[in-house]
């Protein structure tokens, strides 16, 4: 590697290390699309360039613990605190399964580039607040 390939990578480091979020996947007990939404995050998190960045994933058991998230069905993913794919104008927490409208149709996962793009926007929003 010569310098300026060196220096860039440095530079790509740092970004990354200024662009920390948090990412939550919310699930139900037994969800049969954790897995899956787990995998979606890792690839999004890949593709933003945050490939090393953890996330953490929580059971919501009660409807209480719906209301306090503002769990919106499983899987939710929360990207600092917030739920980019919430439905304008709100939606009542449940305890339910969750559908994503994709290029591809409905999903039980959200779109991969529509994730990639909430947490860039987050991401950068980290970067400005330093």
């Amino acid at each position: 590697m010569d310098h300026q390939d060196h220096q860039e990578h440095q530079e790509h480091q740092e970004h990354t290390n200024h662009g920390h979020i948090r990412v939550e996947v919310l699930v139900v007990p037994d969800c049969p699309h954790q897995e899956p939404a787990e995998e979606r995050v890792r690839q999004a998190l890949a593709d933003a360039g945050l490939g090393g960045q953890a996330f953490t994933t929580r059971v919501i058991a009660d409807e209480a613990e719906a209301e306090r998230t503002g769990f919106l069905g499983s899987p939710s993913i929360h990207v600092d605190g917030r739920d980019p794919f919430a439905p304008p104008g709100g939606a009542k927490p449940a305890l339910t399964c969750r559908l994503y409208r994709t290029p591809d149709g409905l999903d039980g996962v959200p779109d991969r580039a529509a994730l990639r793009r909430a947490i860039e926007t987050a991401a950068r929003s980290g970067d400005s607040a330093d």
